[in-house]
């Protein structure tokens, strides 16, 4: 086997510390181009899709990738921003604030980089560039609250598969959830309230979570259980009886069960049976994207009021809330504990102008809120 070629290294480098934000991905573009080479990545991973490989390769690129592309480009027109893609402006928008706020707390020599499972900035190539600048300690972040072997176990294994291929590993870290990180429920209240001041409180608040095959939980997956985790703690944040929320789940694919009860026909059978005033919050999801701003907010907006709902308040995603910096650079900070994360000896330039920036922007949100 061979390996990939290591950086010069000259005696007195210093050791640097690293935290790589990692989220989903998306299209380059919103063109059936771009998203059919997106899905097909995405789709391909078996972790995502749990069907033998040889007949799945016949459904996805003889039925799924021809027929889907356009179709799910379509969508990604109706959301896509003059900056582009909305998970792709928020995620590095975060990794920006992450930063400065890693940095107000002490931690000036960490850096943060954005990263996507599948797309790009790819994690391979974000963990080579690291390597090449000397990062020697590297925590891998995802932007998944809620542990799923479909989502951070698949990370791990990206992560996993890059490093097979490099002869001196850095020293990894792995945050594996953060479903009742009390910041992270904290930062959802927050959201939730400003919603109901703007827009007045609904009958029921929908906590809509991606969904996911019932048979990866009777497998094993902890993943329906810490969803239920996270709207269990959000609704006591609220004061919410059992009877004023619901937990679904949405994002169904193919004719296997999902976890239930799944949002769109919960919505409908709710407008039909009287309920006139929803609030639906996607808790899962820390950046706003094409399944919240497509599906939940245009879609089952429209099948709840066509169901006989009079009024459908979406509430935001976390995106930068000042709250949710910050609690995102609390779980940061208490996974980098023992690792040199200060400035010593002589300081690079670009990482004085790195931390300069980011201070700035976290000084300035945090000012705005």
């Amino acid at each position: 086997m061979s390996f990939r070629k290591e950086p010069p290294f000259k005696h007195g480098t210093v050791a640097r510390t690293a935290i790589v934000l990692v989220n989903l991905g998306t299209p380059d573009a919103p063109t059936p181009k771009a998203v059919r080479r997106y899905l097909k990545q995405f789709l391909s991973d078996p972790r995502v899709v749990e069907i033998p490989r040889a007949i799945w390769w016949l459904i996805l690129n003889l039925i799924i990738l021809p027929f889907r592309s356009a179709k799910s480009a379509a969508k990604y027109a109706s959301i896509w921003t003059r900056d582009g893609s909305p998970l792709r402006v928020h995620t590095q928008k975060q990794a920006t604030l992450l930063r400065g706020a890693i940095g107000v707390r002490g931690h000036d020599a960490v850096r943060v980089v954005m990263a996507m499972r599948y797309g790009s900035p790819s994690l391979p190539e974000v963990l080579a560039k690291l390597k090449e600048d000397h990062f020697e300690r590297v925590a891998i972040l995802p932007a998944y609250p809620q542990y799923s072997g479909a989502t951070t176990g698949s990370i791990n294994d990206a992560v996993f598969a890059h490093y097979a291929t490099v002869r001196n590993v850095p020293e990894l870290r792995f945050i594996k959830n953060y479903a009742g990180h009390e910041g992270y429920i904290d930062a959802l209240r927050d959201s939730v309230m400003a919603s109901w001041e703007v827009n007045g409180r609904g009958e029921k608040l929908i906590m809509s979570f991606h969904g996911m095959p019932k048979r990866t939980l009777m497998l094993g997956d902890p993943y329906h259980c810490e969803c239920h985790k996270t709207g269990r703690l959000l609704a006591a944040k609220l004061g919410l009886g059992p009877d004023q929320y619901m937990v679904t789940f949405q994002s169904r694919f193919g004719k296997a069960e999902w976890l239930q009860p799944y949002t769109a026909p919960t919505l409908e059978a709710l407008a039909r049976a009287g309920v006139k005033e929803v609030d639906v919050i996607c808790p899962g999801f820390t950046s706003d994207c094409l399944e919240t701003l497509e599906e939940i907010a245009i879609e089952a907006k429209h099948d709840f009021l066509a169901a006989g709902g009079k009024q459908f308040n979406y509430v935001p995603c976390l995106n930068e809330s000042p709250a949710w910096i910050a609690a995102l650079a609390e779980i940061a900070e208490q996974h980098i504990i023992g690792w040199p994360t200060m400035m010593t000896g002589p300081q690079r330039e670009a990482d004085k102008r790195e931390a300069e920036i980011g201070r700035a922007a976290a000084l300035k949100l945090g000012a705005a809120d």
